[in-house]
């Protein structure tokens, strides 16, 4: 469970948005409290269709956090601006998340393609402390 968790149904400029933000401690059976809470909450936002996806991202992005973060806290934020559904970790860490080459034969390494392939963009904070992507949703009316 999350040592802390805060809903946001509010921007700064008093629109609604939806949107969370959890922390807890940088160990790896919180990667599927990540993942479970994800996914609750893409289900009460009627983004269902999205689950698989965001699952996917939020389980490579927090496992990364947990692996390199040092044992810093990690921050998980989910939320929807502009079209897209955002999905931020930040680990503390100074030294930003970046795409590696591995060979085929290798059993890890491959997370950051995989987000990269999934979202309309990805990137890292200038400080390198949170890795961050942006799926796209559509527009209202669209099929998912």
């Amino acid at each position: 469970m999350p040592d802390s968790l805060v809903e946001q149904d509010r921007s700064r400029s008093g629109s609604p948005v939806r949107g969370f933000d959890v922390s807890f401690p940088s160990l790896e059976s919180r990667v599927a409290d990540a993942r479970r809470l994800a996914e609750a909450y893409l289900r009460l936002w009627d983004l269902s269709p999205f689950v698989d996806e965001v699952v996917l991202v939020v389980s490579e992005l927090v496992t990364n956090a947990v692996r390199y973060g040092n044992g810093r806290p990690v921050v998980l934020r989910v939320y929807v601006s502009d079209g897209a559904l955002v999905i931020e970790v930040r680990d503390g860490s100074p030294l930003p998340a970046r795409l590696r080459l591995v060979d085929e034969e290798a059993e890890s390494g491959r997370g950051l393609f995989l987000v990269a392939a999934l979202a309309r963009e990805w990137g890292v904070s200038p400080d390198g402390t949170t890795t961050w992507c942006a799926l796209e949703l559509p527009m209202q009316g669209e099929e998912a």
